[in-house]
């Protein structure tokens, strides 16, 4: 069962050994933050606070008012939308490529979908309200939540048609290199639970599915908690909208957060290298 966060407000506090969310001192990991010209980010630093989330911790749940903003250095965040029935399935994926809560910067509002840590990782938080003083002030920073926005409503788009014309077998491939991306090994910290609940599927479905894979050679093992897998041939399971939708997003970040700043804000050369393709060149070699 989830480990509950009630709300990332108590995070800012003293926290027990126990907590899902512990605090430690400031630092920066994030590809939106890495994006920032040094001025821009110092309107940022002094009011972050970095905290380490554990697996299947809630991070915000339907409802929460969407604050503080959550800038992940590491770890795997799942967008979960909670239909009526108590059934749960996963809309988008995020990790230190995104910003959970930037879209807050429109005001105070409500979460719509329950965020699930799916690998433990660390991130830096704002107030949203310091959040939104300083995106008022920095056309970079403007910059970087308009580009998160259209690669998170890229993702959503893709995801919702995946989920309408493909295959368990094919879906689950997709989100497990979605996984692979956000974690430096070949062993995903993943429960089969876990899968069934980002796939909107029962966890028989997972077990068979997961049988196929192994087939396949795609997936060595899955024991314990861990799913070994074999990038290479996942990517021949995979349904087309994982690379589609990898290469839209990686060239959306690589030319538009690299780009030249507005004359209003300072500028550096900065390239942004992000997740999938990189990702999947660097282990060919393998």
């Amino acid at each position: 069962m989830a480990s509950e966060i009630d709300g990332y407000r108590r995070s800012l506090g003293a926290r027990s050994s126990e907590s899902a969310v512990t605090v430690h001192r400031t630092g920066i990991g994030n590809r939106l933050l890495e994006a920032l010209p040094p001025a821009d980010l110092g309107l940022l630093t002094p009011y972050f606070q970095k905290v380490s989330f554990e697996p299947d911790a809630i991070l915000v749940r339907s409802g929460d008012e969407l604050d503080p903003v959550c800038f992940p250095h590491s770890g795997a965040i799942a967008f979960m939308l909670d239909m009526p029935d108590g059934q749960t399935v996963a809309t988008t994926l995020m990790g230190r490529e995104g910003a959970l809560a930037s879209f807050s910067v429109l005001g105070p509002s409500l979460s719509s979908v329950t965020a699930i840590a799916r690998i433990a990782g660390t991130a830096s938080l704002i107030s949203a309200a310091k959040f939104r003083a300083a995106f008022a002030q920095s056309a970079a920073i403007r910059n970087v939540v308009q580009v998160h926005a259209r690669a998170v409503l890229l993702q959503l788009q893709h995801v919702a048609a995946c989920n309408a014309l493909h295959r368990v077998d094919g879906r689950m491939a997709r989100w497990l290199l979605q996984l692979h991306d956000r974690v430096p090994d070949d062993r995903l910290p993943v429960t089969h639970e876990a899968l069934a609940q980002l796939l909107g599927v029962r966890r028989t479905t997972v077990t068979l599915t997961m049988s196929k894979l192994r087939d396949a050679g795609a997936v060595p093992s899955d024991r314990r908690g861990f799913v070994e897998i074999h990038r290479a041939r996942l990517e021949k399971v995979a349904c087309d909208c994982y690379a589609l939708m990898q290469r839209k997003i990686d060239q959306m970040y690589c030319q538009e957060l690299a780009a030249p700043q507005p004359v209003d804000a300072p500028s550096r050369e900065s390239a942004i290298v992000a997740g999938g393709e990189s990702r999947a060149a660097s282990r060919a070699g393998k």
